[in-house]
């Protein structure tokens, strides 16, 4: 089954309701959800090589007594890479026909209803942003920014980047000021 399927098989109302449900912190974006899912049943699919994988993960908790969870979004491809270190791929910034085009991963269909599946898609598909555009220059920025890294000396790179300690150690300093 195909993540486009699915959508053209449910109305907005349902869809938001679970929205709601699942991440009632976006109550203020409900407009901008609709206007994707409106759009994503507009779209021709397009095939892609991944499948979609939602998983459940308990999150660390501030309190012991109250267990958290989220949901992770991620792309598997379809054929086996021997040579990549993960199966999981971050799928956000994939065009949305390409997101129509993927299977639903057999867990994902096991484990989630069609709605949750809809919600938790639209949630991960507009996390930078509510407009492909948006999304593309963003990707873009960042593809801008690894060239100039690479481009960089030996001299330059050691210069601009720290080591993740060092990171680690400014951010104490900023949250304990």
């Amino acid at each position: 089954m195909k993540l486009n399927e699915i959508i053209k098989s449910y109305n907005w109302l349902s869809v938001e309701l679970t929205l709601l449900r699942l991440y009632p912190d976006q109550e203020k974006m409900v407009e901008d959800y609709r206007n994707v899912f409106e759009k994503l049943k507009l779209l021709v699919p397009e095939e892609y090589d991944m499948s979609i994988v939602l998983i459940e993960y308990d999150c660390d908790s501030d309190d012991e007594s109250e267990v958290r969870t989220y949901v992770d979004v991620s792309g598997r491809k379809k054929e086996e890479d021997p040579n990549s270190i993960t199966d999981s791929y971050a799928i956000e910034f994939v065009e949305w026909e390409k997101w129509l085009g993927m299977d639903l991963a057999p867990e994902t269909t096991k484990d989630f209803s069609d709605l949750e599946i809809i919600v938790h898609c639209l949630y991960e598909m507009t996390f930078i942003g509510y407009d492909e555009k948006d999304i593309k220059d963003q990707f873009d920025t960042f593809n801008d920014r690894v060239e100039e890294y690479k481009n960089l000396t030996k001299e330059e790179k050691k210069r601009k980047t720290i080591t993740l300690d060092e990171l680690e150690s400014r951010l104490n300093k900023k949250s304990n000021s």
